[in-house]
């Protein structure tokens, strides 16, 4: 029998309104999304070391909207196939400020012709800005879909110098 492993939730603050994350036992983001708090996460307050890395990730992405932080050092644990794990590893390897084409994404992962399925992963990231997914754009520079919204992706991409805006 499989145990269910426990995962705590906490509620973050953003330019953009609420954000909800997730920690697993371990203590590693499991899932950080705008919106809120998921509103089927009922489990009790986390332990105080959770507490603590809850507060650490919100200082974190605080400074990161400030404009003062481009490097994050919560640990990560997303869950996903073996081919969005491949595709997110690839996300975080691009730079703050740069942004990659879904079709280089594709040939960075070995597979030209896989620049949809990797819109597919890119969409499932559950990492929001730390796995920086807000950074695929379409091959002619234009912005193609966000889990969280056009205008979001937008303002992130300005705030990291890597769009002038295209006025959505």
């Amino acid at each position: 029998m499989m145990l269910a492993m426990r995962v705590w939730h906490y509620e973050l603050s953003s330019p953009y309104g609420p954000m909800w994350a997730a920690l697993s036992e371990q203590g590693r983001l499991k899932q950080l999304s705008f919106g809120g708090l998921d509103p089927k996460a009922t489990m009790p307050l986390p332990p105080k070391g959770h507490q603590e890395t809850f507060k650490f990730l919100q200082r974190q992405l605080d400074s990161y909207f400030a404009g003062t932080l481009q490097t994050f050092t919560i640990p990560l644990d997303p869950s996903g196939t073996p081919f969005q794990m491949q595709v997110w590893e690839q996300i975080l390897a691009i730079p703050f400020g740069k942004t990659i084409s879904y079709h280089d994404l594709a040939n960075r992962i070995g597979n030209e012709n896989a620049s949809q399925a990797v819109g597919t992963a890119v969409g499932a990231n559950p990492i929001a800005i730390l796995i920086p997914c807000h950074r695929v754009v379409g091959t002619d520079g234009s912005l193609r879909g966000y889990a969280w919204g056009l205008e979001i992706k937008e303002s992130l991409l300005i705030l990291e110098g890597a769009l002038g805006g295209l006025g959505l």
